[in-house]
């Protein structure tokens, strides 16, 4: 993996855009695929980490512009486009900065306004996307198609250190009844893909921004419903299925499956967030433990 540092960043910029090189640049901790550096107080650099490919700024560079001209949450918008080169050869993006506190790292106090406001987001998101827009890859498959990555995180987690070893039965019975659903009948629409508390930021206690569309997609809108499991305080995800657009039985179980399998991977990057991996927290765990319970409860 490249060192990334400050005057690398500012050596990329004077080469091409030397219009901001000036600007004060400081990291932004966490990231997985993407390393941040802020640009000022309205700019940051998502330079590529752990993504293997250039795909995903890619995509986001081409999408995200005319998304983001019709939601009413902000998100991240590019603005400029960073060439791989000999100093940095992967993929670099200049983007607009969403103001605000990720979700794992404050609380939801207004629990209500953020069912809403989540509700209105994605209703505005899950429309039907253009015949080219990118299809599903590991994120957007059916839940039936996923069960590796649930076997491998459910398998991984230390289930008794979180208190669920005597639930797990209860855990493996939500996936194999999402599993077990038909595929998402509608039309494709567009899915943020990846929603978890480290790509949605908070302001005066409610969501004020969504950031990180790298997995973004067309299909199933089941994947973005799980996240009034994982980002609502509890009773916000029945406030939320009852302001969002009418969900069939079968999508609502899809995504409860969904959710139990992303709240096994927060748990299980809170539990090695301490052993060098770049976008695991230690706080990943607890709060992928509340976010269980809150599936569990809905049963």
């Amino acid at each position: 993996m490249i060192e990334v540092d400050e005057d690398l960043v500012r050596a990329l910029l004077r080469e091409q855009h030397p219009d901001l090189a000036d600007r004060p640049i400081r990291e932004v901790a966490g990231g997985w695929g993407n390393q941040m550096w802020r640009l000022g107080d309205d700019l940051v650099i998502r330079m590529q980490r752990m993504d293997r490919s250039p795909d995903p700024q890619l995509k986001e560079r081409r999408w995200l512009p005319g998304l983001a001209a019709r939601l009413p949450l902000p998100i991240p918008a590019p603005v400029r486009s960073g060439t791989p080169g000999e100093r940095f050869p992967k993929m670099w993006t200049v983007m607009t900065w969403v103001h605000g506190i990720p979700l794992d790292g404050t609380t939801i106090t207004r629990g209500d306004h953020a069912a809403d406001t989540l509700a209105a987001f994605l209703e505005a998101l899950h429309v039907p996307a253009p015949p080219e827009a990118p299809g599903a890859s590991d994120f957007g498959t059916h839940p039936r198609d996923a069960r590796d990555g649930f076997e491998r995180f459910i398998g991984a987690v230390d289930l008794d250190a979180f208190g669920f070893g005597p639930v797990e039965g209860d855990i493996r019975g939500v996936w194999d009844d999402a599993a077990a659903t038909p595929e998402w009948p509608g039309p494709r629409v567009w899915v943020h893909g990846d929603l978890h508390p480290a790509n949605v930021v908070v302001a005066d206690g409610t969501l004020a921004g969504i950031v990180d569309f790298g997995a973004l997609f067309a299909g199933d809108p089941a994947w973005d419903l799980g996240a009034a499991w994982l980002l609502l305080p509890d009773g916000g995800a029945s406030r939320f299925f009852d302001r969002y657009a009418q969900v069939d039985e079968a999508t609502f179980r899809r995504a409860r499956g969904l959710a139990a399998m992303k709240c096994l991977f927060l748990m299980l990057m809170g539990q090695n967030g301490d052993r060098g991996l770049p976008g695991g927290k230690p706080n990943w765990g607890p709060i992928g433990r509340s976010a269980l319970d809150r599936v569990l409860k809905d049963l």
